[in-house]
């Protein structure tokens, strides 16, 4: 059956076209499997949540009519601001107007958060763009430039709120610059999701062709609900596509977690076990209440806008596993900065086993795609980044990176594998951040450096050992098998381009003095250079040679010592340096190689001239990067099936002549 919703339509209609509805909502609740619903253009200002589930044949599919022209929007318009002094404006609101969520009242709080002044969920926004929350109205009254933005000719924009106990109202102060909010379009948020189930287990929907706006959404680490403006919240099989997703308080889409009986943001609030620790009863915990491959997970992001979210555009926990996002454009998160800590990117997962991220394009986020925990079976694949690492100069200050980090198109962060990285373009500064085993890079363009080897492993204690250790997963299954330590090395790079870019001086006066830091060495020199020191196989396995594991305790230690590295088919320009151990290196020192990333007719080309020295390499296979060592699982395809890399980053076949690099040809 197909229902009809328009915004427009008189209230109390049944569905048909005749008579539509006139919330989307209505539609929710009447909707069953095999159903469609369609969506007029429009403004639509509610929280809708899906009430039934679809089945994997009979899908329950919300569809904007015309594309990216219905707006589901988790912000009201006001019109009644009074002027009160300046440029600043007051809006008085009722508090019975937010029934039961007031995000005036409910600040921005989690695991792992790290901000000095509390922020609250809600947000002004004039003409579609969120101003900045002070502590003090006269901080309003008189308004700083905010240095860590990345936007800070518009941090004087800003507001305040406070509560008029007398009145049971919220009142909000708001300095717009000189403009009259009344005779603009003036939105606060005022929902906390804007397409969420409040149940669990409603599978198989999919939402189509919406633009999805300004919700103000709760802060999401993997120990927590992880609440998004769109998500399926502990479901399996959604379709999010071709939607524009923008201007979420803390995150856009979420494919995971659900809300864990006493285990919910236990890190917050009791102090006595490490939040690592609870992270791990996380996945323990969400065995027991049936996390399986046929219940959770399996689905599509793919073709969607996703921008100016406050922490994440995409972020998940167990929920997102075996799911596949792709030909995406994340772009702009976490550009205010107002929000700090762990669980910041365009995307960050835990437990993305078995997802696959490719074609998609990443730019001017934080950093690109975070990958924390569990990632085996993780493939990220033709993807474009650039400009995300501190890609502002007014950003290359000391005290701009506290707390905030520096940035990277990559991060892998406490993984076993197998985690493969292939036929990327990477173009920021810092290319990746590798606190992780059981990774293979293979025909990558790396425009800046890999730094963090060998860091960031422990919990940062003082006095005691704290060493983080995380689940293995039974193959291509969420079931676990173990927990280890990260030992380091067990790393692969096959037929990858690395280019030595001009770093910024204020960048690396930055890095300089942190080199010695325990969750990262700040390196900015692009190639393999920082597994230096690491062994090749054979001379890993010369030390376990007669070796019956019994003995002395300085012969277990092997058993702990980093494991192995692979190298073959690498090239090295402008003074990128391979590793101490790296096999059939070429590199070339003659040359002054040319990169560079254009933007024209609305897409972007690379520009190099590089591919004229490129030497003839192998061709790479899942039998030449074996298994990863800690879940002794191979690099290969979700079904099990080899991977040959005989395609490049456009999808087409390489020749005969193999070259290293994303693209099979000359560009």
């Amino acid at each position: 059956m197909i229902y009809y919703v328009d915004v427009n339509a008189a209230a109390g209609g049944d569905g048909s076209s005749e008579k539509p509805f006139k919330k989307i909502g209505e539609a929710a609740a009447a909707a069953r499997p095999g159903d469609e619903v369609l969506v007029l253009p429009g403004i639509y200002r509610e929280d809708v949540s899906p009430y039934n589930a679809g089945k994997e044949k009979q899908r329950i599919i919300y569809r904007s009519v015309k594309r990216r022209e219905a707006v589901i929007s988790g912000a009201d318009e006001f019109k009644n601001w009074e002027h009160y002094e300046g440029d600043v404006w007051k809006l008085t609101i009722p508090n019975s107007y937010f029934v039961s969520y007031n995000p005036y009242k409910t600040f921005v709080s989690g695991d792992w958060l790290n901000i000095q002044v509390p922020v609250h969920t809600g947000e002004v926004y004039l003409n579609g763009k969120s101003l900045y929350e002070r502590d003090s109205l006269e901080k309003v009254l008189s308004p700083e430039y905010y240095e860590q933005s990345w936007d800070i000719e518009f941090t004087k924009h800003c507001w305040y709120t406070r509560q008029a106990a007398e009145e049971d109202a919220t009142e909000i102060f708001a300095n717009f610059q000189g403009k009259d909010p009344n005779r603009e379009c003036v939105e606060i948020n005022v929902r906390p999701h804007c397409f969420w189930p409040l149940s669990e287990h409603v599978d198989y929907i999919t939402l189509s062709g919406f633009v999805v706006t300004k919700a103000a959404t709760q802060w999401s680490p993997p120990t927590a609900l992880q609440e998004g403006m769109i998500g399926p919240h502990w479901s399996k099989g959604w379709i999010i596509e071709d939607c524009e997703v923008s201007h979420s308080k803390c995150g856009g889409i979420s494919l995971g977690k659900y809300r864990q009986q006493h285990n919910d943001n236990k890190w917050l609030h009791y102090k006595y076990k490490d939040g690592a620790q609870t992270q791990r009863d996380c996945s323990l915990i969400a065995q027991l209440d049936g996390w399986r491959k046929d219940t959770i997970g399996s689905h599509i992001i793919r073709n969607c806008d996703i921008h100016d979210c406050g922490q994440t555009g995409i972020v998940g926990n167990l929920g997102g596993v075996f799911s596949l996002i792709e030909n995406n454009h994340i772009h702009h998160i976490n550009n205010k900065r107002n929000l700090a800590g762990a669980e910041i990117g365009g995307i960050k997962l835990h437990a993305a086993i078995d997802v696959i991220i490719r074609n998609n394009h990443f730019h001017d986020c934080t950093r690109g795609i975070w990958l924390d925990w569990q990632c085996q079976g993780t493939r990220v694949s033709s993807n474009l980044f650039h400009d995300n690492c501190l890609s502002r100069d007014h950003l290359l200050k000391a005290e701009c990176a506290q707390g905030l980090g520096l940035g990277e198109d990559l991060w892998i962060e406490i993984a076993h594998g197998p985690t493969l990285v292939d036929n990327n373009i990477m173009l920021s500064e810092r290319c990746v951040r590798l606190a992780a085993q059981g990774v293979a890079f293979v025909h990558n363009l790396f425009g800046g450096a890999i730094s963090g080897v060998g860091r960031g492993v422990c919990n940062g204690t003082n006095t005691y050992a704290s060493p983080r250790y995380t689940p293995i997963h039974k193959a291509h299954d969420t079931a676990i098998t173990g927990f280890m330590t990260v030992l380091h090395g067990d790393v692969r790079f096959y037929n990858n381009i690395f280019v030595q870019p001009e770093v910024r001086k204020g960048l690396a006066e930055i890095c300089e003095p942190l080199r010695d830091d325990e969750w990262d060495d700040f390196n900015l020199i692009a190639g393999t250079v920082p597994y230096s020191g690491y062994m090749k196989e054979a001379e890993w396995k010369e030390c376990f040679a007669g070796y019956c594991g019994e003995g002395a305790a300085e012969s277990r230690d092997r058993y702990y010592m980093p494991l192995p590295v692979w190298t073959g088919g690498n090239a090295f320009f402008n003074g990128a340096k391979p590793c101490d151990i790296e096999e059939n290196a070429f590199v070339d020192s003659e040359h002054k190689v040319k990169l560079e990333l254009k933007e024209e007719n609305g897409g972007y080309r690379v520009l190099s001239d590089l591919y004229a020295y490129l030497p003839e390499a192998a061709l790479i296979d899942s039998g030449t990067l074996g298994e990863a060592f800690e879940p002794e699982e191979r690099f290969e395809a979700p079904d099990g099936s080899d991977i040959v890399f005989d395609t490049d980053y456009y999808g087409k076949k390489r020749s005969a002549k193999v070259i290293a690099g994303p693209f099979a040809a000359e560009i």
